[in-house]
């Protein structure tokens, strides 16, 4: 039986991924700062850590339970690594928490990667973001992955990414592990944050959505014409777990070919509701004007993103529409 670590494992892809894993016969330990706040975790093994401190990545990677200070935990025993945990949210947290988000996340991404390669993990997944890429004008050519160089990311997030893919590849030269890089393009589904500041826009559509009566009107930052593709959780996940075994060196888009506006995305989610949405264009945080990327990488790995949004939508919006009414009391 395969032994996996999911850094990460109580959020929103990080727990779809331990099912996942879950389902093709790994035992899988769970570490996160947080349990699942939707679901409870299907992990083998969860640990309450904080990877930001060092002491705590070595005993997520730790030989049957050892501890820091324990000598038979300089060698861990799992047979992958997969680091999803990080600080972020929507494009209204990434663009108020610049220095959280560096901060924070590039603690994890040193020690986690430094810790992971001395221990002789043979096998390091690292999560990094369509992020690092510039900002696109709609109805560019794709970019392909060596089109991130020279870099220009519009925001923090972005180069932090940046940054730490470059940090895993030199540590898996140096150490002869095995990295696998995943550029993820917007991921939404079930089970993940809804409220709060940190929701990304699928989610945020529908439930802003789900609390208005029919013919309401909702506000939604922009002007509705800057374009993105979502990507389903599970066609995510599928990505993520293709990549790790496959022999694709250097980083990898995943995401859904399928572009569309915000506009589009509220008119999708209006669809499902079964509602008719009237839209308050406001001022707010809206990142780049478009996103454009060459999948081919990824598909030489015989992946295919297979949900369409209107599907996928028509999943996930009873899910938040529930978790709206719940709120409510009701």
């Amino acid at each position: 039986m395969k032994k996996a670590l999911v850094c990460g494992a109580g959020g929103f892809i990080g727990g779809h991924l331990v099912k996942r894993l879950k389902r093709e016969g790994y035992w899988v330990r769970g570490v996160d700062i947080k349990q699942h706040e939707f679901a409870p975790t299907q992990a083998d093994e969860f640990r309450l850590l904080d990877l930001r401190a060092p002491e705590n990545c070595q005993v997520a990677l730790a030989v049957d339970g050892g501890t820091f200070d324990d000598a038979s935990s300089n060698r861990t025993s799992f047979d992958e690594v997969y680091q999803l945990a990080a600080d972020m949210g929507g494009m209204g947290f990434i663009h108020s928490a610049e220095c959280e988000i560096m901060h924070n996340n590039m603690l994890i991404n040193v020690h986690m990667v430094h810790t992971a390669a001395t221990m002789g993990a043979p096998r390091y997944f690292f999560s990094s973001s369509v992020c690092v890429y510039r900002d696109m004008q709609p109805g560019e050519p794709e970019l392909t992955e060596a089109e991130a160089i020279p870099a220009n990311p519009d925001n923090e997030y972005g180069w932090e990414k940046l940054y730490a893919e470059r940090m895993a590849q030199a540590y898996g030269r140096r150490h002869g592990m095995t990295v696998r890089i995943a550029r993820f393009q917007n991921c939404y589904g079930p089970e993940g944050t809804w409220t709060g500041g940190r929701e990304k826009a699928p989610a945020a559509i529908c439930r802003k959505v789900a609390e208005v009566a029919d013919g309401g009107t909702i506000p939604v930052w922009g002007d509705g014409t800057a374009v993105r593709s979502y990507t389903y959780v599970d066609d995510m996940v599928d990505g993520i777990y293709r990549l790790m075994h496959s022999d694709l060196e250097g980083p990898a888009n995943i995401g859904n070919p399928e572009y569309v506006t915000v506009q589009e995305l509220v008119e999708a989610v209006a669809e499902v509701a079964g509602k008719r949405i009237n839209v308050e264009w406001v001022a707010g945080p809206v990142g780049v004007q478009s996103r454009n990327f060459s999948n081919e990488r990824i598909y030489s790995s015989g992946w295919r993103a297979k949900v369409s949004l209107k599907e996928g939508i028509g999943r996930t919006y009873p899910w938040i529409e529930a978790q709206v009414r719940r709120s409510r009391g009701r």
